[in-house]
């Protein structure tokens, strides 16, 4: 029986992973009858990825009540999985999008609600971690984080810091005595697909502070605090992280996790894709179609289009990759291993108009899929 494989990532904001998957479905058999269909829900370790990953490995949701990026209380949920593994985006604690844009202060954001989700998932049996670091609204160095799991951070008169963002300038010494015990016997993975350093031009406040909220004058600031508080962390780890790539993501949590966690740094998308069993599915699969809500150049590095074309292409599977919109960047996944491109949207129209039909577009999108591959089967038969 021809089977086909669906690996989407979230459309975000309107389509699940899972959604598209079924509603792919439901095109492919009008199109071509009794077909074989695996959905597989896939992300690139931000947003999405708990949801992709509990999904698809049979595990279940957790929820907590921690703090938010500017201390006010917050419901975040992170993922259990088979095994003793947990998986956590640290969006749904410390992330951009609990906090409104005029709120936004990245010297008062701190990341402390995301170690306080690390410590839950311990309580519930957790020795294997991953963290998917994408959408923070903070720039503390992953201070907050540290902070939570039983580090202290110390300014010049041996007072213990909250550790923000205003806290880096002021950071004379870390005591890592309190740290939870536990922490030693559980690994712990990063999922970053950033490569920008803890400081610099392409560090973690120039980048990536001013979509946080930043001025010019606090970017100085908050650059002048990390390159400090860069220099007590090797001064206490031993370790010179400070122009080391993939540092900077998350504000500096990357450094954080790196450095008090020992983990791991993946790359989110292949990760998930491994966890999800994807090069098994592919295996005889006579057609892959993935897809997201935007291709542009990022979606050729790192990105779920791009992870899922790869293996299809060393699968030898044709794969299509349905899209919400895109520009001309998005010709370059045609060399990533992506064999066609179909956009959602078929007529100019507002950005909310867009959004407001969004499964309806991605429906005619899959619909037109499918009915010309069906002529391509078609005209295959008659050539044989």
């Amino acid at each position: 029986m021809t089977r086909f494989v669906f690996a989407c990532d979230s459309f975000k904001g309107t389509i699940s992973s899972a959604r598209a998957a079924k509603l792919l479905e439901a095109e492919a058999r009008a199109a071509f009858g009794d077909v074989e269909c695996l959905g597989l829900g896939v992300a690139d370790g931000g947003e999405g990825t708990v949801e992709a990953v509990v999904a698809a490995t049979g595990g279940s949701l957790v929820s907590a009540e921690v703090e938010g990026p500017l201390g006010d209380p917050v419901r975040a949920t992170y993922g259990l999985l088979p095994g003793n593994r947990a998986v956590i985006e640290m969006a749904a604690a410390s992330g951009i999008t609990l906090v409104s844009r005029e709120a936004l202060d990245p010297l008062r954001a701190s990341t402390y609600g995301t170690g306080q989700l690390v410590l839950d998932a311990l309580d519930h049996g957790a020795t294997d971690v991953s963290l998917a670091i994408g959408g923070s609204a903070t720039n503390d160095g992953g201070m907050g984080f540290a902070r939570a799991l039983g580090a202290r951070f110390l300014d010049a008169g041996g007072a213990e810091l909250r550790g923000c963002g205003a806290d880096l300038e002021r950071v004379a010494s870390i005591d890592l005595s309190g740290l939870e015990a536990r922490l030693r016997a559980a690994r712990f993975h990063v999922m970053c697909d950033v490569d920008n350093p803890l400081v610099g031009e392409r560090g973690a406040t120039y980048v990536f502070g001013p979509q946080k909220g930043a001025s010019p004058e606090v970017l100085e600031r908050l650059e002048a605090g990390m390159r400090s508080y860069a220099t007590v962390l090797e001064r206490t780890f031993g370790t010179l992280v400070a122009h080391e790539g993939g540092m900077g993501a998350a504000g500096g949590l990357g450094a954080a996790a790196r450095l008090f966690l020992s983990a791991e740094v993946v790359p989110g998308v292949e990760w998930v894709l491994d966890l999800v069993g994807l090069d098994d599915a592919l295996e005889g699969a006579a057609l892959c179609v993935t897809g997201e809500g935007h291709a542009d150049a990022q979606s050729a590095h790192g990105k779920v289009i791009s992870g899922v074309a790869a293996r299809c292409r060393a699968a030898g599977v044709p794969c299509v990759a349905i899209v919400g919109g895109m520009d001309a960047n998005a010709t370059e996944l045609l060399g990533c291993g992506v064999d066609a491109l179909v956009p959602t949207v078929i007529d100019a129209a507002p950005l909310f108009d867009v959004l407001a039909h969004a499964e309806e577009n991605f429906v005619l999108a899959a619909r037109r899929t499918f009915s010309l591959l069906s002529i391509g089967s078609r005209l295959g038969g008659e050539r044989s």
